[in-house]
C-alpha cells in the first residue's frame, strides 16, 4: 500500500470510528418516550432504534469492537504512511536518520491522535448527546446490521464481560435507562426553570413533583378543625349549616364525637321532595343518606389515598393513626389543592 492510500484510509477509518462512537452514545442517550410514538406510527427506523435500546449491552459491545478495530487500523495503516511522508521534507534539514525518524514519528502520532480524538470521538459524541433522538434513528439501523453480521463474536465478548461484571456483584442491564427517579425529575424541573425553558408560574409542575412525597396526614383536616353535625341532625339543620358555613358536605359524628360518615347538600334536597317533605324536614336524616368514609392510614401516600377514594367514589376519607383511632378527615378537594392550588367549594360564600 502506498502512502497516499494510507492517507485515504485514515479518513475512511475516522468516518467509521465516528459512526460507532455516535451510535454508542445515541443508544444510551435517546429516550423511549420520544421513539415509541414514531414506532407506533409504523416507522421502521424507530422500531429498529427501540430494538437497539432494548439490547443496549449488545449494541455497546458492537460499538466498542468497531472503535477498537478502527483505532488499531489507523495506527497500523495511516500512521506509518504519514510518518513516511514527513520523512521526505525533514531529510532536507540535514539531521541524522535517527533524529528525522524520531521527529517524523512524533509529528505523525500527534496528527493522527488529534484527528482521531477530535473527529473520530468528540465531534460524533457531542452530536449524539445534542440530538440523541435524531441520531439513534439514523445510526441504529446500520449498527444493528453490524451486530448481526458479527453476532457470534459480539455475543461471546458480551457474555464474558457480563460474567466479569457479576464478579463485582453487579447485575448487568440489557436495556438503556428510560426512566427517572423522583429526585431526578425534581432536579430537571428546577434546572429547567432556572434556564428559562420551563414556565411554571402557577407552580403546578413543582406541586406535582412534591405531591408524590406527601402523606395523607399532610393534607387531612384534624377533627378539632372540622365543622361537624350530630347523627341526629335534620334536613332543616343541614340547610342552616349550609347557609352559615357554605360547605356542600358535612361530617356526621356520633355521640362520642367520632366521624361515622358524611352528608351532601343533595341528600337534603332529596329528603325535601315528596308529599311528606315537611315531616322529613324535622326528622333525623335517614342512615341511608349518610355516606361512609374510606379508611386510610396517616402514613398512606397521598396519591394512593386519592386512588382509593376514586375507586370507592368517595369524597372524604377517615385518617387513622397507628392505633387505629381516627385523627382527621381527608377531603378530595384538599388533595386536588395540593396539585392545582386553592379550590373553593361550589356552595361556599366568599367573605
Amino acid at each position: 500500500m502506498n502512502d497516499w492510500a494510507g492517507i485515504a484510509w485514515l479518513f475512511v477509518l475516522l468516518l467509521f470510528n465516528a459512526f460507532f462512537v455516535g451510535a454508542e452514545f445515541a443508544v444510551i442517550s435517546a429516550r423511549r418516550s420520544q421513539i415509541e410514538p414514531l414506532a407506533e406510527k409504523g416507522s421502521r427506523a424507530a422500531k429498529t432504534a427501540l430494538y437497539a435500546m432494548e439490547h443496549a449491552t449488545l449494541m455497546l459491545a458492537t460499538s466498542q469492537l468497531g472503535i477498537t478495530i478502527c483505532s488499531l487500523l489507523i495506527l497500523n495503516v495511516s500512521e506509518p504512511a504519514i510518518h513516511h511522508l514527513l520523512e521526505v521534507p525533514l531529510a532536507l534539514t540535514g539531521w541524522s536518520e535517527a533524529v528525522i525518524g524520531g521527529v517524523a514519528f512524533a509529528l505523525a502520532l500527534l496528527l493522527v491522535s488529534y484527528l482521531h480524538v477530535v473527529f473520530g470521538e468528540m465531534v460524533p459524541k457531542n452530536l449524539a448527546f445534542s440530538l440523541p433522538d435524531r441520531a439513534v434513528l439514523m445510526l441504529a439501523t446500520p449498527l444493528v446490521w453490524v451486530s448481526k453480521l458479527f453476532h457470534p463474536v459480539i455475543v461471546a465478548l458480551n457474555w464474558i464481560a457480563n460474567h466479569i461484571v457479576r464478579l463485582f456483584r453487579v447485575e448487568p442491564k440489557d436495556e438503556a435507562a428510560s426512566t427517572f427517579t423522583l429526585d431526578e425529575v425534581a432536579t430537571i424541573v428546577n434546572q429547567s426553570r432556572i434556564e428559562g425553558v420551563l414556565d411554571d408560574a402557577s407552580g403546578a409542575v413543582t406541586a406535582a413533583v412534591e405531591f408524590t412525597e406527601k402523606k395523607a396526614k399532610d393534607a387531612a383536616v384534624p377533627l378539632s378543625a372540622l365543622v361537624t353535625l350530630p347523627d341526629t341532625t335534620t334536613p332543616d339543620e343541614i340547610e342552616r349549616a349550609v347557609a352559615k358555613h357554605g360547605f356542600s358536605r358535612y361530617v356526621i359524628v356520633d355521640a362520642a364525637g367520632l366521624p361515622i360518615g358524611y352528608v351532601h347538600l343533595k341528600d337534603v334536597l332529596r329528603e325535601a321532595e315528596g308529599p311528606d317533605a315537611d315531616a322529613h324536614a324535622n326528622a333525623p336524616i335517614p342512615a341511608k343518606r349518610i355516606h361512609h368514609m374510606v379508611p386510610v392510614s396517616e402514613t398512606t401516600d397521598l396519591e394512593d389515598a386519592l386512588a382509593l377514594m376514586r375507586r370507592s367514589s368517595r369524597h372524604l376519607a377517615q385518617v387513622r393513626d397507628a392505633r387505629g383511632e381516627t385523627t382527621a378527615v381527608l377531603f378530595l378537594e384538599d388533595i386536588i389543592e395540593e396539585l392545582v392550588g386553592e379550590v373553593d367549594d361550589a356552595t361556599r360564600r366568599r367573605r
